[in-house]
Order: C-alpha cells, then sequence, then structure tokens
C-alpha cells in the first residue's frame, strides 16, 4: 500500500473542552471517544467522564467517576471502562478500582487493588486486564503484576517483573507482554522485559540504549519498537538534554533494527533517521504507515506547534502541516484512522482538541 504524501495531511480543529486538562485518560470504546478525570485548571484531580460525539462535534457529559483521579490506567474489556488507581484528592496514589458500563450509562466498584498505586501500565489479554509495576505511596516503584478477571471481580498476582518501576510502557504481541523504560524514583531506567504468559515467566531484553523520559513510545504493527526523542540523561546528576535521536528494537529478531546517536553500531543497518527536531512530552503514533511526532517542549521558550512523518521508503522525515495550537503534555490516541490530540499545556491547561487525518482525494 502507497504511504501517503506529507502533503495529504491535515488537522482539524475540533469543539473545544468544557475546561482546560492534563493527565488525563483517553479511551476508545467501539470508535468512540472517552476521556476521564485529569487534573483541571487548579491542579486538582476531577471525577468528569465525557464523551466526544463527531456527529455533533461537541462534548457530552456523563456519570462522574465516583472517585476524583488523575493519571489512572485505563483498560477497555469489551463494553466496559475498567479504572485503576491514580492519583487521587489527596495527592496520593489510589488502590480504588472502578468500572463503567458504556451501555448501561453507569458506574460500578470493583475489587481494589491491593495497595494503592500510581504510574500503572496496562493492557488487556483475552479479555482479561494485566497491571503491571506503578509506584506505591512511599514513593518507591513496585515489581508487581497483576491479573483482573471481570467475571470474577478478582485480581490475581502474576510472576513479578525483575526490574521494579512505574511509567513504563507496555505493550501485548501475542503471548508476550513488552514492557519499556519506566522510572525509577523519578529516574529513568534502560529495562526492556517481556512476560510469556503461556509459560508465566520473564525475559529480560537488552538493555534500551540511553535513559530518557518524556520521549516517544510507538510500537508499528509489525512489532518493532520505536523510541524517540525525549529528555536524555546527561553525565551530570542533573544534566539532561532534549535529544532527536530515535531506536528501533525489532521483537522478531530480537536485536536493535536501528539506533541513530551517539554511540550507535554503525553495523547495524539503520531503518530509520534521527527526527528533524530535538523534542520531549510530545504526542507519538503509527497512522497511515507512518511514524508521526506532534508538539511537545524543545530548545523554544514555549511549547512547540510542529508536526514531522517518517517516510519509511525514503528513510526521511518530512514536515506536516503544524498543529493549530501549540501545547505539551497532551493525551492522544488514534481512533478510526485519526489521531486526536486533547487539552495538555501551553503556559496554562489547554482545552484544546484537534485532529489530523487523511483527507480523502
Amino acid at each position: 500500500m502507497a504511504v501517503p504524501g506529507a502533503h495529504e495531511f491535515h488537522w482539524q480543529s475540533l469543539a473545544r473542552l468544557p475546561s482546560g486538562r492534563v493527565y488525563h485518560t483517553l479511551s476508545d470504546v467501539g470508535g468512540q471517544m472517552y476521556m476521564l478525570g485529569g487534573c483541571d485548571a487548579a491542579g486538582r484531580p476531577c471525577p468528569t467522564l465525557e464523551l466526544y460525539s463527531p456527529e455533533g462535534d461537541r462534548w457530552v457529559g456523563l456519570p462522574p467517576m465516583p472517585t476524583p483521579r488523575a493519571g489512572a490506567a485505563v483498560a477497555v474489556l469489551g463494553k466496559q471502562i475498567l479504572v485503576v488507581g491514580g492519583v487521587g484528592e489527596d495527592q496520593s496514589p489510589l488502590k480504588v478500582v472502578e468500572m463503567y458500563n458504556t451501555e448501561e450509562g453507569r458506574w460500578r466498584k470493583r475489587s481494589a487493588l491491593r495497595e494503592a498505586l500510581m504510574g500503572v501500565c496496562i493492557t488487556v489479554k483475552d479479555g482479561r486486564a494485566l497491571a503491571v509495576g506503578g509506584m506505591g505511596a512511599d514513593l518507591l516503584p513496585r515489581s508487581v503484576l497483576q491479573q483482573y478477571d471481570l467475571r470474577k471481580d478478582v485480581w490475581a498476582l502474576l510472576p513479578p517483573m525483575p526490574t521494579p518501576r512505574y511509567d513504563a510502557n507496555a505493550h501485548l504481541l501475542g503471548n508476550r507482554l513488552y514492557v519499556a523504560g519506566g522510572r525509577h524514583c523519578k529516574r529513568p531506567v534502560k529495562a526492556f522485559e517481556a512476560y510469556d504468559t503461556e509459560s508465566r515467566s520473564w525475559t529480560t531484553l537488552p538493555l534500551m540504549p540511553c535513559k530518557r523520559s518524556y520521549g516517544g513510545v510507538i510500537w508499528d504493527p509489525s512489532g518493532r519498537l520505536c523510541l524517540l526523542g525525549g529528555l536524555r540523561q546527561g553525565g551530570g546528576h542533573h544534566s539532561s538534554k532534549f535529544t532527536k535521536n530515535v531506536n528501533i528494537f525489532d521483537t522478531n529478531q530480537g536485536k536493535e533494527a536501528s539506533s541513530v546517536g551517539t554511540g550507535a553500531d554503525r553495523s547495524l543497518r539503520p531503518t530509520t533517521v534521527a527526527m528533524k527536531t530535538k523534542r520531549a512530552d510530545f504526542a507519538a503514533a503509527f497512522l497511515r504507515g507512518r511514524m508521526v511526532v506532534a508538539g511537545g517542549l524543545g530548545h523554544e521558550p514555549s511549547a512547540l506547534d510542529t508536526v514531522e512523518a517518517f517516510h519509511p521508503q525514503r528513510k526521511k522525515w518530512e514536515k506536516l502541516a503544524p498543529m493549530t495550537f501549540p501545547r505539551c503534555s497532551a493525551s492522544s490516541i488514534i481512533i478510526r484512522d485519526r489521531l486526536l490530540v486533547v487539552g495538555g499545556v501551553n503556559q496554562s491547561r489547554s482545552n484544546a482538541v484537534e485532529q489530523l487525518f487523511l483527507r480523502q482525494q
């Protein structure tokens, strides 16, 4: 299939949020976008649940969550949204778990986690939620792997990760749950590990090439993990620098497929190149055959509006039309072949919503 040209991508501004929001969670249920919680303009976790209606280009308020929270982990189980952990009104991690039934339009309390956790990463395997890692009330990372059974409403403990961490990236490929990066007491970790759901065992994979935080993480359909940009931790104790480096790990071959930047192994044939712009805390996604990065923070004093996409045949990054609303810390999601970027920060909390899509010729 031909990869679309840079000029074919367009931004469209959508109905704004009722108020500026950050650290909210987006979820796709049957092609519908739900937005859960987040921090309001005063920095307080909020209980709101809202649905975006593309037909009327408007946000519809739904029954609020029983527990206000920000940074929650969310899993879609059929027509239901499972909301796990996050940060509560007292700025502490939560153990409470709640579920919203999109057909019935109501919330139900579910079995709580064994302990309060924030920064959990979650995915779904065979109708069951797998929640990994997190940070406890003592501010220390956890290595716990928990499985939620919807029918029984129970959490089961599975073999723990080798490396404790929170804010990691989890991705399921077949029977393997990959867990990449994350943080340990605010410091980025390079750990990359995989859990085999059949053998119930963990495998330690090659460490990530560098310690980076606030970077982009994209899993492409062929099973490649793409790490993009971010803040790269330097040699000094506090020195961090924006980077445009890109690293790719091919899970099919079990090795790094591409490494671009200082210390790269030149014997590996690069499959991509560094981005045009150094950036961190941006939106990143795989859209219509192309890796796309949008907005974030760079060396400019304010948030970026620049957007670029990688062309796999030409082996280069190309500029796309900029976002209408520059921002960082936005939430993003792919729904129906469209990248939606919601809220975020541009000096203050942003209520902007826009989508990147391919206009049909």
